[in-house]
């Protein structure tokens, strides 16, 4: 038996669309929609490499772990994956990214890149939260640990990715105080 699907990702409208009620949001943001830069990674909601965003109506956000979610959790819902974050032209062609992924690509702070959609939608998330709730430049470093303190990244040693997150903090007005 199918369940009936409909909502928003990256701004585009998918659906109604039948699947199966038993399916990951991660299988189909893949085998649905052919959205594969959220990475499954431990498939048990550990390593956080499958987060993706949900925009809520009052404006906040929330991070989800796609790999142990239900898709039809989502039903009605907006979301963001990492294929929604740079800017496009009228081909589709990226012409900018997220200040977040230029941050990542110019503080190296990724080598395999398997982790990098999680750690860039999570980070895109905390920055959104800090212009609502600005912190104190001194609790930046905490703040970080607390937001990406359960990601796992087999290859660095996560300092390149914190420096780069801390620099992306400190480049957006507005979510220091």
């Amino acid at each position: 038996m199918m369940a009936s699907i409909i909502l928003t990702i990256n701004n585009k409208i998918y659906g109604p669309l039948d699947i199966d009620p038993e399916i990951t949001m991660l299988e189909f943001l893949h085998e649905y929609l052919n959205l594969t830069g959220t990475k499954f990674g431990c498939g048990q909601g550990i390593c956080s490499a499958c987060v993706i965003i949900q925009d809520n109506e009052d404006g906040t956000s929330e991070i989800h772990k796609t790999c142990i979610t239900n898709a039809l959790g989502f039903n009605g819902k907006t979301l963001r994956t990492i294929e929604g974050h740079a800017e496009r032209d009228d081909k589709g062609e990226i012409i900018s990214l997220h200040p977040v992924q230029e941050s990542l690509i110019k503080g190296f702070a990724f080598q395999c890149g398997w982790c990098t959609s999680g750690f860039t939608n999570h980070t895109i998330a905390l920055i959104e939260e800090l212009k609502r709730n600005p912190i104190p430049v001194e609790e930046i470093e905490e703040k970080i640990e607390e937001t990406l303190g359960e990601h796992v990244c087999r290859c660095t040693g996560y300092v390149k990715y914190y420096a780069a997150v801390k620099e992306a903090i400190l480049n957006t007005e507005g979510a220091t105080r």
